[in-house]
Parts: structure tokens; sequence; C-alpha cells
């Protein structure tokens, strides 16, 4: 028997290796916008009711 009568998949076309390397870096850049905006939040850096620094608050205090 020779080494070559085993398992020999075949590699995946262009397509499927553009579409894969695509949805991997999509993934990655969702996970790294999350974690910017709410990693402050679950290290526990800041508080969840602080919102994320829009400035919201000083419209809502001039109308009392």
């Amino acid at each position: 028997m020779s080494a070559a009568s085993g398992f020999n998949p075949h590699l995946p076309g262009f397509r499927y290796q553009f579409l894969a390397k695509a949805l991997g870096a999509t993934m990655w850049f969702f996970i790294l916008y999350r974690a910017r905006e709410d990693g402050p939040k679950l290290l526990g850096l800041r508080h969840p009711w602080e919102g994320h620094g829009h400035g919201h608050h000083d419209e809502h205090s001039e109308h009392h």
C-alpha cells in the first residue's frame, strides 16, 4: 500500500476560501467593536446605566 491511498480531501475553491475569510473578518470586527462599546461594563469599570457618553444627560437637565 502506498501513502497516497489514504484520505486525500481536495482543497476548497477560491470562492469558498474568500467567503470564509470575509465572514471570519466580519466576526472579529464585530467582536472587537462590541468589546470597545461594552468592555468597561463587563469588566466592572463603568456602570451599565451610565450609557455610552453621548451627552443625553445635558439635554434632559435643561427641560426641568
